[in-house]
Formats: structure tokens, C-alpha cells, sequence
């Protein structure tokens, strides 16, 4: 689905393919400070798409939503239909890999060691309310493509394969220092779960919702 703006932009959103993973790790990067661009942040620039992006699209690229600007990628929507599964497969498959380019941390002392136990531990997307949202999902766009109801759009499209699927519900965390995206994901209808991580909020939507 696209569309063209008065100035002569063409926007699409579209599924993932595999020459997009590049342009789709800069994105990430460029909105991994609660929004706001990453580099340099942490020890390797590749930390959070190997956390955050990457194994979702290794294990379901199907779930997979790029918004593409006259051809290049600004902004992306990862999911996985089932938590537990994902998690599971993350162990086996993904960790010791993951594992040999970001050694888990000996102590939690900066935020950065946190983002490594993270990676380090994927069952933390998994919360008390998995029955009723087993899904969850992880969301970026570049500041330009903010404000135009993509980000929308690229959740209405999720839950429409997530409800074909038979899957009831999606649930997502967010940092609290990530005002922008709170605000977002409620006015979609996404409300507070009980089971949030510390210093987060996890919000759960059902996938027959309207947004």
C-alpha cells in the first residue's frame, strides 16, 4: 500500500525483504535513545538491532512491516505472533551467537549492562498477561516519517495477520523515558498491563481493536 504526497513523495508500507536489513539496523540505531539516535552510545552501534530487530526477522519475517520514502526504508514494525515460542527459539538458536559479540555482564552497574542482560534474557518479554497477549512487537521510525499515521497503519496491518492467525492480543514494552511513544501507542488504544519490568510500562492491546 502507498501513497504520494503533494510534493512529489512516494511512501509505501510493504513487507520485509531480505536487502532491507541494512538500512532497516540504521534505523534502529538512529531511534534507539528513547527515540532519539543511538550511535555512540554503547560499546557496538549493532547492540540493539541484535536484540530488538534482527532475530525477529530471522524467525518471522512474515510478521515483518517496512515504510519505505521514494524507495528507502524509514521505519519498520517487528513482531512475533507467540512470546513463549519466541523466546524459546531465541535461547537456542540466536543466544550463542549473540552471545560471542556481547558477553553478558558480570554486574548490572550502567544502563548499557542492562540492555546486555536483556539480550541476554529473552524471556523478558514474556509477562504474567501471555495467555490473553501472547504477541508482542517493537516499532521505529525515523523523526520524518512520525506524525503521519504510518506508525498506525503499520499496527493495523499486524493486527489484521495476528488476528488471522487466531491470535487474541499484542503487547509491547516502553521505557519510561520514551514520552513520544506512551503517547502514541494509547491514543491506538493500548492500555497498561500489570505485568510491567522495572523502570517500563507494558501496554497490551486486543487484535480485534480498532486503530
Amino acid at each position: 500500500m502507498g501513497s504520494a504526497a503533494p510534493g512529489g513523495d512516494r511512501w509505501e508500507v510493504r513487507g520485509y525483504a531480505a536487502e532491507d536489513e541494512a538500512a532497516l539496523r540504521r534505523v534502529c540505531l538512529l531511534t534507539g535513545d528513547a527515540g532519539g539516535d543511538a550511535t555512540g552510545l554503547y560499546a557496538d552501534d549493532d547492540l540493539l538491532a541484535d536484540i530488538f530487530l534482527l532475530p525477529y526477522l530471522a524467525f518471522e519475517p512474515e510478521l515483518a512491516s517496512v515504510l519505505t520514502r521514494d524507495g528507502r526504508p524509514v521505519g519498520y514494525l517487528v513482531a512475533t505472533a507467540d512470546s513463549v515460542g519466541f523466546a524459546e527459539r531465541y535461547r537456542r538458536d540466536w543466544l550463542p551467537g549473540f552471545a560471542l559479540r556481547h558477553p553478558r555482564p558480570a554486574r548490572i552497574v550502567s544502563f548499557e549492562d542492562r540492555i546486555l542482560d536483556l539480550g541476554h534474557s529473552p524471556e523478558h518479554s514474556i509477562g504474567d498477561d501471555h495467555v490473553l497477549f501472547p504477541a508482542h512487537l517493537h516499532i521505529d521510525l525515523l523523526p520524518e516519517a512520525q506524525g503521519r499515521g504510518w506508525g498506525r497503519l503499520l499496527v493495523r496491518r499486524l493486527l489484521a495477520a495476528l488476528r488471522s492467525a487466531g491470535v487474541p492480543g499484542v503487547q509491547l514494552g516502553v521505557g519510561e523515558r520514551n514520552v513520544g511513544a506512551r503517547a502514541f501507542y494509547r491514543r491506538l488504544g493500548f492500555a497498561p498491563l500489570p505485568s510491567a519490568p522495572q523502570n517500563a510500562l507494558r501496554l497490551g492491546l486486543p487484535t480485534d481493536a480498532v486503530v
